[in-house]
């Protein structure tokens, strides 16, 4: 779990950096590398529901299978996604503060 988070959160911090640095705007840098790591997520999650309840076939996979809570178990999945959202919020926060103070 330890290692996924880390990683994740480093990959998003770097997304974020990179997108903040050109556009100035920490916050759709966070947005944008938080977006990636919860659709992998749920993408990740409908593919556990598949293989376990849709008898390995896509178009046996209602929508909502992704949020389907039998298919989040551990707590590594939620750490996966929860891990970049908070850091990317702490730094969105530290530098909108940084940039607005006189």
């Amino acid at each position: 779990m330890a290692i996924g988070l880390v990683e994740h959160a480093a990959i998003a911090v770097a997304i974020q950096i990179a997108i903040g640095l050109t556009t100035r705007n920490w916050w759709a840098g966070g947005l944008a590398a938080c977006c990636y790591f919860i659709g992998r997520e749920l993408a990740q999650a409908e593919y556990r529901w598949i293989e376990q309840y849709g008898e390995g076939l896509r178009a046996n996979a209602p929508w909502w299978a992704a949020f389907d809570s039998r298919v989040w178990t551990t707590a590594d999945q939620f750490a996966d996604f929860i891990g970049p959202i908070v850091a990317c919020t702490v730094l969105a926060f530290s530098m909108s503060r940084r940039t607005t103070q006189p």
